[in-house]
């Protein structure tokens, strides 16, 4: 058989045929004896059929086993099974299939191996996640749940399979109604009546839709906020201490000073040099009272009550309070928001711009309508703000300046979201700052 495989088929074929048609003729002429011509070789050929059938079939024998090898190998793959391969001595094309063949082979082994791996890696990391995570089907069943998602939802028992709806019934009211507003959002477990003592945990729902072999699947996340939020809350009550404490000694240490001051001029009477005393000391007093009305004002931001206002008349009482130059028609447009609210959160951003170190004539209130809404660009030709300040400008208490409280800038943040909009800060070719505010009709 080996010879038969190292041989090309034509050549095994060519002899065979010269063979059999030696055979053939040899036959035909010893017939001829007793029989005519035509049936001689008829009869030679009748007799010699099964013979070549027969080698036929012998030549090709190894080529049939090397195909239904390569089928077999075939369905393997197909089933995920890669460990089989193919020996095969011949040479030629076959022998190159062969040889293409076991290299796929091999391809397929090592891919399977990584992604193998790969799974594994990704289960490990999805089941000790902290995150509870689950992966819903188009039917609400729960394909999917990794081992945070049992310990919340399902008391640590398996979830796969189970109606994603009766789980979340049987969930405190708050999981509940975190599902039934849609979309991201935040929740509270526990008792609210005792939340100072910290037995309440912070959960934020995110929800995820894809498609999966063509059906829409929804992922659910479940990340527990409560001690990230307090540690963020303990670092900015601290931060608050140290302005107000900073604030609250550079008027109240002054304040002292100046009142025994003048009390020490009382009495020695040198009364012309009492009234810069008691200037300063209500100077000191008032910056005080700002400080404290403004730290009042941004922890006990009301809900904006919304009003139709024309544009031009806000903009017109806005000048009386602070120089600007206006920009863009906005004349019978109307707008719709808090008046006190938006002239409170303008005249911080002007007079920021003011301060910035930009002329006067440079400090500009662009108005233009933007897609669903208006937006007001407060525009100087300042200094600026490095990358740092962008990034922090809007936090609440951040402020460069000595005498800063870092609340106007968050105020205005504050304001513009109270509205459903939003503000950003970007630095000006030429110099100078813009600060975009966009509102919603």
């Amino acid at each position: 058989m080996r010879w038969r495989q190292r041989l090309p088929l034509s050549l095994v074929f060519a002899a065979l045929a010269l063979v059999y048609a030696a055979l053939a003729e040899a036959l035909s002429l010893l017939l001829s004896r007793w029989l005519e011509g035509a049936w001689a070789a008829l009869l030679s050929v009748a007799l010699l059929a099964p013979l070549l059938l027969y080698h036929v079939r012998r030549a090709f024998a190894p080529m049939n086993s090397l195909f239904r090898a390569l089928a077999g190998s075939v369905a393997s793959y197909r089933d995920g099974d890669f460990g089989f391969g193919l020996a095969w001595s011949g040479r030629g094309e076959l022998g190159e299939l062969v040889a293409s063949h076991n290299a796929l082979a091999e391809t397929l082994r090592e891919q399977r191996l990584a992604l193998v791996q790969r799974e594994l890696l990704l289960d490990t990391m999805v089941q000790n996640t902290p995150v509870a995570m689950l992966l819903v089907d188009p039917s609400r069943r729960v394909v999917h749940a990794n081992l945070a998602a049992r310990k919340l939802l399902g008391d640590g028992r398996k979830l796969e399979g189970q109606s994603f709806d009766a789980l979340l019934a049987n969930t405190p009211e708050a999981v509940r109604e975190a599902f039934e507003r849609g979309g991201d959002g935040m929740f509270t477990l526990g008792d609210e009546n005792d939340v100072d003592n910290g037995n309440e945990d912070i959960y934020h729902l995110a929800r995820r839709h894809f498609r999966l072999n063509g059906r829409r699947h929804e992922l659910v996340l479940l990340r527990q906020l409560t001690a990230e939020l307090r540690r963020q809350e303990v670092q900015t009550w601290k931060k608050v201490i140290r302005v107000i404490s900073h604030e609250l000694n550079n008027s109240l240490a002054p304040i002292a000073s100046l009142a025994h001051s003048g009390a020490e001029l009382l009495r020695r009477g040198q009364l012309e040099r009492l009234p810069t005393a008691l200037a300063t000391i209500e100077e000191r007093a008032r910056h005080l009272e700002g400080f404290i009305r403004d730290y009042a004002r941004f922890a006990k931001l009301p809900a904006p009550r919304l009003e139709s206002v024309p544009w031009d008349r806000f903009l017109a009482q806005l000048r009386t309070q602070v120089e600007f130059v206006a920009e863009g028609s906005f004349a019978d447009h109307i707008g719709r928001f808090d008046v006190a609210q938006l002239e409170q959160g303008l005249l911080n951003l002007l007079k920021n711009a003011h301060e910035s170190g930009s002329p006067a004539h440079e400090v500009r209130l662009a108005l233009r309508r933007a897609s669903g809404g208006w937006r007001i660009d407060v525009l100087d030709r300042g200094q600026g703000m490095n990358e740092a300040v962008l990034a922090n400008a809007l936090l609440p208490f951040y402020s460069t300046k000595r005498n800063g409280t870092g609340l106007g800038l968050a105020l205005a943040r504050e304001i513009a979201e109270a509205h459903g909009g939003r503000i950003a800060l970007l630095n000006r070719d030429g110099g100078g700052l813009c600060v975009s505010l966009v509102l919603p009709d």
